[in-house]
């Protein structure tokens, strides 16, 4: 049984396919590094996060995407996935920041339940214009590289949020009833 977090948390299945990490990704929300799997509080994820890609060659661009695979609810997924954010052209040593911010971060609020909100980075093998989707629901990440020549992604990373209160997330039978 694979214990890599990716396919624990169904990102591979639901989002990727399977591939080989070859690029270090670093997430930072409020100088916080996110771990796969990390439960983050919408509040702590309202702003963008610091994004950093290790390498020694800025010549190596990159592209970021980050979707919610579970919107607008995981039992009911009908805008799998959802974008939350796409960056191209990111230099390599550099962090996301740097690059061509194609669509703004939108801040996850998930209404019901555990979303589960995926970063993948794609490395480019040439500076080009990507273009910014119509709308930021039913997004595809796999056509989305396809459609741009960017083959199997280098690194991705997740993390779990629900709503502050917690309120619809999961629910659990007890020998009593449900908690």
């Amino acid at each position: 049984m694979s214990r890599d977090p990716l396919v624990v948390g169904n990102v591979i299945g639901d989002v990727l396919d399977p591939f080989v990490k070859s690029t270090t990704l670093r997430v930072i929300y409020n100088n916080k590094e996110l771990t796969n799997g990390s439960e983050l509080k919408p509040s702590a994820v309202e702003n963008e996060p610091r994004v950093e890609i290790r390498g020694r060659d800025m010549r190596n661009l990159y592209t970021l995407v980050m979707v919610d695979p579970d919107a607008p609810s995981p039992s009911n997924p009908t805008e799998r996935e959802h974008l939350h954010w796409l960056v191209t052209n990111i230099p390599e040593t550099k962090n996301a920041s740097f690059g061509n911010e194609i669509v703004c971060y939108e801040s996850p609020r998930p209404t019901a339940g555990i979303h589960r909100f995926v970063f993948v980075l794609f490395r480019q093998s040439i500076r080009e214009t990507i273009y910014a989707p119509g709308w930021r629901q039913n997004f595809n990440t796999r056509e989305f590289a396809a459609l741009y020549n960017l083959g199997d992604p280098v690194a991705a990373m997740f993390f779990n949020c629900q709503r502050e209160n917690g309120c619809g997330g999961r629910r659990y039978q007890s020998v009593s009833g449900w908690t």
